[in-house]
């Protein structure tokens, strides 16, 4: 059911601002226009999948997939259109009550976001926001713990991540150290910048912090050629750019500037990046976000399902920006008025198609580029 019908079941205002904000928010805090944009994502083919929110995409060595990750704890794999999806793995053992997806035991059923598989090993990493970053092997099943602490400190909110298989080194965001999935929209809203990315060294089990002090920080991808990694601070709409080789080693910039929220960053085979954008810069969230103390008030009075209608403009849609390798925008893609997609977290670029994953719908989409 659309966020806009539940509204005035859930919101948690008197009915009569409940309805004034249905009614005006798309008039009066629609998302922009983006200049320029290609209004074409309404053609993509949705895919159904048995579970919420396949937040992240990859395939296997052998080209099979795509695997996502649902909010139950499971990893599925899409064998096409006649055999479907079927489970692959799991992040935790405790299955007992986890047959369907419940926010109160996602700490005991495990919460997959991104994946990622190394292609030399054909391990699947996976980063479950509650257990850290783990893996399984390529037959599947119960996956195993890799990391869950850096610096002394538990890691909170595994998010996003890449793998520099050169260097066997895994880099992935831990999005806040005070906030989980289940309060996300408090890490937005509260201006606190508890979110770091990790660099942790598969030879020597060491997990050092790389950048800290980061507003929930979430999607993360390497350089084609490993010299740099790129981070989306959703928040102020930047993307970091953190230097790990040459001469600017252990240093940061800022890579990119977004016109909306981004979720997760993936490379091209070109050494370009798509990045998935929740929803546009618009009057609301940018008004809350430049007065935390607007958000975590506003985070006390309303239910999260307001939070993500007024966030969207009333009109949730889909937004993907590719960047080139040296973070200039060279094309916008979105479906403005939702029509077939909204709420995507993830663009990867495959064989002449776009692959869409969403953090809360039980869809992937497929778009051709041709």
């Amino acid at each position: 059911m659309p966020i806009s019908r539940r509204l005035l079941a859930v919101a948690g205002v008197p009915v009569a601002v409940a309805i004034f904000v249905v009614i005006a928010a798309p008039y009066i805090i629609a998302p922009p226009r983006i200049e320029g944009a290609k209004d074409v994502l309404h053609r993509a083919k949705p895919i159904p999948v048995p579970g919420e929110g396949p937040e992240s995409l990859d395939w296997d060595p052998q080209g099979e997939g795509p695997y996502v990750g649902v909010a139950d704890g499971r990893i599925l794999k899409w064998r096409g259109e006649v055999l479907g999806w079927s489970e692959f793995a799991v992040t935790s053992p405790n299955r007992e009550n986890c047959s369907k997806h419940v926010p109160e035991l996602e700490h005991i059923c495990g919460r997959p976001l991104g994946v990622h598989f190394e292609k030399k090993s054909g391990d699947l990493y996976i980063c479950d926001c509650y257990f850290g970053v783990m893996k399984v092997g390529p037959g599947g099943g119960l996956a195993e713990k890799v990391v869950d602490e850096a610096a002394g400190r538990k890691v909170t909110f595994t998010n996003h991540m890449d793998i520099d298989e050169e260097e066997d080194a895994i880099y992935f965001t831990d999005s806040s150290d005070k906030y989980q999935i289940r309060t996300v929209f408090n890490a937005f809203m509260s201006g606190e910048k508890t979110g770091r990315v990790i660099r942790y060294d598969k030879k020597t089990k060491e997990a050092k912090v790389i950048m800290e002090n980061l507003h929930f920080p979430n999607g993360l991808a390497l350089s084609k050629d490993g010299s740099f990694v790129v981070v989306c601070e959703p928040p102020s709409l930047l993307v970091h750019r953190y230097w790990l080789k040459g001469p600017k080693a252990g240093s940061r910039d800022v890579f990119a500037k977004l016109p909306g929220y981004s979720d997760n960053i993936r490379r091209t085979a070109d050494g370009d990046f798509w990045v998935a954008i929740h929803s546009k810069k618009g009057v609301f969230p940018q008004f809350a976000l430049i007065h935390p103390w607007i958000g975590k008030f506003l985070m006390k009075t309303m239910k999260m399902e307001l939070m993500v209608y007024l966030f969207e403009g009333g009109k949730p849609h889909a937004v993907a920006v590719k960047l080139s390798e040296k973070g200039e925008i060279m094309e916008i893609l979105e479906d403005s008025q939702g029509k077939t997609m909204t709420f995507v977290s993830e663009v990867q670029e495959r064989d002449g198609k776009l692959w869409f994953g969403s953090v809360f719908m039980p869809f992937v989409w497929v778009y051709d580029l041709n």
